[in-house]
């Protein structure tokens, strides 16, 4: 699952983040091959007992009973659950265990879009291909952990099919349609549909439509093929015709009034969802969860079947198995039963979190799941639509994250800072870009 760490227009981290890669890299380099004892997985503690531990961040729904039922299963096996805050705390852990070759978790959670940077070092995780798991996930989402070699490093937990949350109390207000199906059409099939309408509902009201450009600028960017490299990681990201289309567009819409101006994650972000700060929202299958935990009393939050540009996947993680690990053979057999369909449905039910896998996607207690908060809507057909409508797979390569932070940051400039112009911003940004080349 994802909450994204990312903070429209905060004191950039990218910087960071590169730092961090280049340390990863000479440590890695430092460190070697694994030992003999990693390899082979060790002999399981004293006694044939067997201490395994896990890391993940936010909630991937396992502490509901799912490592109790696996520990009950498995009786010579415990358990240990580490849980981060954010996603980037947890990719920090592991970069450190893996540079030092020791002291990470036998099975570690990897968020989605940080997979391009680990996938440089994938011969530091085990190879878990498995010919018996072939068509257990959506092919776009065991590309994204699969290396230049073929080796699979990561296990797919959840992904982050995209409606359009909306306040309906906010939209009657401004005389326009509340239902799903209304909603839906309202909005239209296309980006340029989706701001005609908000500058329609901004018009009528005064108020802002959405939450802020960054917010936006994930659903437009994610239905990119190569928006910042090439396939072989050429950046283009300041070259790219459809990039600066993007920003211009983001940024002319949001001058009229449809951002709200809210860094995501913050205060005033959590609390507009419940003071009616903007109506509409991007909402992958994990943020219900946000919607209803900072607006537990609003009883109007809705969702449409339909995304702008057709289909959209926002987040979604891995499970992966460190080779400097002393049991990488149980640690396998941890991470395959944690996703497996039945066990990925019972997240679900557990969390929200959707699952990658196909078959969980055909289980009623997905196709049949509603959401009493949001207006009983029918979230699991909803989600399942969404997720098949998901055509392009986006390349995301070493630079991703970095270029994906400098671009968030150019938005926030001027949508939430205020402190440049749109061309100002957009200088800077090419700046730091090319300071990656």
């Amino acid at each position: 699952m994802q909450r994204s760490t990312l903070r429209n227009g905060a004191p950039r981290r990218a910087a960071m983040v590169a730092a961090g890669v280049a340390t990863l890299a000479l440590a890695l380099t430092a460190c070697g091959s694994d030992s003999d004892d990693s390899a082979e997985g060790g002999s399981g503690d004293s006694g044939g007992k067997v201490t395994l531990t896990i890391s993940t961040f936010n909630e991937f729904g396992y502490d509901d009973g799912l490592l109790d039922e696996y520990m009950k299963q498995n009786p010579n096996i415990t358990v240990k659950h580490t849980k981060a805050d954010t996603s980037q705390a947890a990719g920090d852990a592991l970069r450190n265990a893996l540079g030092a070759g020791s002291g990470g978790s036998d099975v570690a959670a990897i968020e989605g879009d940080q997979m391009p940077e680990f996938l440089q070092y994938a011969d530091k995780f085990e190879d878990i291909s498995d010919p018996s798991l072939d068509g257990r996930w959506q092919d776009w989402k065991t590309a994204q952990a699969t290396d230049a070699k073929g080796r699979l490093i990561g296990y797919g937990t959840d992904i982050g099919p995209e409606g359009i949350c909306y306040r309906s109390d906010l939209l009657k207000e401004a005389g326009l349609p509340t239902d799903r199906e209304s909603v839906a059409k309202w909005m239209g099939s296309t980006w340029d549909d989706y701001f005609k309408a908000g500058e329609e509902y901004t018009k009528k009201t005064g108020k802002p439509f959405y939450d802020s450009a960054g917010t936006i600028r994930l659903g437009m960017e994610n239905q990119m093929q190569n928006a910042f490299e090439k396939d072989d990681g050429t950046i283009i990201a300041t070259e790219n015709p459809e990039v600066k289309d993007m920003y211009d567009q983001l940024l002319a819409e949001s001058a009229k009034g449809l951002s709200a101006g809210l860094s995501q994650w913050t205060q005033d972000w959590n609390e507009s969802f419940k003071t009616g700060g903007f109506a509409t929202t991007l909402c992958p299958g994990w943020m219900l969860g946000v919607v209803q935990g900072n607006a537990p009393d609003v009883k109007t939050w809705d969702i449409t079947n339909s995304f702008p540009g057709g289909g959209g996947n926002w987040g979604g993680s891995f499970l992966t198995v460190p080779s400097y690990g002393k049991h990488v053979k149980e640690a396998k057999a941890l991470a395959n039963w944690l996703t497996a369909p039945e066990q990925q449905i019972e997240a679900f039910k557990s969390k929200g979190t959707f699952p990658s896998q196909i078959e969980a996607l055909k289980d009623p207690a997905i196709t049949e799941a509603t959401n009493p908060y949001f207006n009983d809507a029918p979230i699991g057909q909803i989600l399942t639509d969404r997720a098949n409508a998901v055509t392009v797979k986006p390349f995301k390569g070493p630079h991703y994250q970095a270029i994906n932070d400098f671009l968030a940051d150019a938005l926030g400039r001027v949508d939430i800072d205020k402190v440049d112009d749109a061309d100002t911003s957009w200088n800077k940004f090419v700046t730091d870009v090319n300071g990656l080349k």
